[in-house]
């Protein structure tokens, strides 16, 4: 393996973590590594534990049980002061009563460096956030971006081998967290900073992230890069929390084939026995439209499949901007109706409207087969 690919040494390993908070568990067995300069994102909905995970990380929640590795050292049970992390809260956490200067000098007074040292690192590091004239304001005087620059610029100032940040964008507006987050990706680039970042944001984390962790109920579902997640999801809950998926009640059949509505659709693999109950599901952008009239839907082509066209009754549209979304119905799928994302142009093309029927086509290798979830 040349050193260009090679892969980067493993920087935090998490094994067997447990966190109980009386009776309930926040936190069951989980285990995970990390490389080093990666950049990794807790996603999970709220109470699934990614925030308590990311305090037992940081020493603020000690686990129940478990280790926490950290540089090949055991950091399971040493207080905040001993390990080697800067964090960054949701609501910044910046002292009202100091400069921005002071804020960013806080964590640098007590390292021995002198004022001069101190000062050159603090101009260096407003320089590296984009606010150099702002050093002798205080933190009410700033924007919610620029506070939160701040944090950052305070959080990396002593040079910590860990970033830990908790929900840093959810407090912004849809804007400026679009521009944040790609600065805070840049500059973890940058800086080669290992870092971790706990968000309930998908779009957040597929952005931002080397890999993501999904968790749910206090357990991991899935690790993987964004492509993956989004591409190929573990399970269920993973599917529909990552991005719209539509979810069809459906029965298996052969190795690559489901039952719908008495109809055969040709699928990715699945190991579920025939006739076993399961979800269908796809992801809205992976219905293909096709016009009226191009074939009947019985006919294959080179196109489309004999199994996976159907002819369509277009119902709802909803202009969304860059694209139209359109609920379809088919007596396939009975009284659930499939969601399709279509381009401008495909709507435009296909004289697309309320009312009006078309050909759509399922592709193979994007309709997948899940295990109900629990309840359902």
């Amino acid at each position: 393996m040349t050193e260009a690919t090679a892969i980067p040494p493993q920087y935090l390993s998490i094994d067997n973590l447990w966190k109980a908070f009386g009776d309930f568990l926040a936190l069951k067995d989980i285990s995970l590594n990390i490389n080093e300069r990666e950049f990794i994102c807790f996603l999970g909905p709220s109470g699934c534990g990614k925030t308590t995970l990311l305090r037992a990380i940081a020493g603020l929640d000690l686990p129940t049980k478990g280790s926490v590795i950290q540089a090949d050292k055991d950091v399971t049970n040493l207080p905040p002061s001993e390990r080697d992390f800067g964090i960054v809260f949701q609501s910044y956490a910046l002292f009202p009563n100091l400069t921005i200067e002071s804020n960013i000098a806080f964590g640098l007074e007590n390292t021995g460096r002198s004022k001069p040292e101190i000062k050159s690192r603090v101009a260096e590091l407003l320089e590296l956030v984009g606010l150099p004239e702002q050093g002798k304001k205080y933190p009410a005087q700033l924007s919610g971006g620029q506070q939160q620059r701040i944090a950052l610029a305070r959080a990396i100032a002593t040079n910590p081998g860990l970033l830990l940040l908790d929900e840093p964008l959810s407090a912004l507006d849809a804007k400026v967290r679009v521009h944040l987050r790609h600065e805070i990706k840049e500059l973890q680039r940058q800086l080669g900073v290992t870092t971790v970042m706990v968000t309930h944001d998908q779009e957040e984390a597929l952005a931002m992230a080397d890999r993501i962790v999904v968790m749910n109920h206090g357990v991991i579902e899935q690790i993987g890069t964004p492509t993956e997640i989004y591409r190929h999801p573990a399970n269920l809950f993973v599917a529909d929390f990552i991005g719209e998926m539509n979810q069809i009640s459906a029965n298996a059949g052969s190795k690559e084939a489901i039952e719908i509505g008495g109809r055969t659709l040709k699928c990715e693999a699945h190991s579920f026995a025939a006739g076993e109950r399961i979800v269908a599901a796809i992801r809205p952008e992976d219905v293909i439209p096709h016009g009226d009239g191009a074939r009947s839907p019985g006919a294959p082509d080179e196109i489309t499949t004999q199994e996976n066209a159907f002819q369509v009754v277009v119902g709802e549209m909803e202009y969304l901007g860059s694209f139209w979304r359109c609920r379809l119905r088919h007596e396939t799928f009975g009284k659930e109706e499939l969601i399709a994302d279509f381009s401008i142009n495909a709507v435009r093309r296909l004289e697309l409207a309320e009312g009006k029927s078309m050909v759509i086509e399922l592709p193979q290798n994007r309709l997948m087969a899940f295990a109900p979830r629990e309840g359902s």
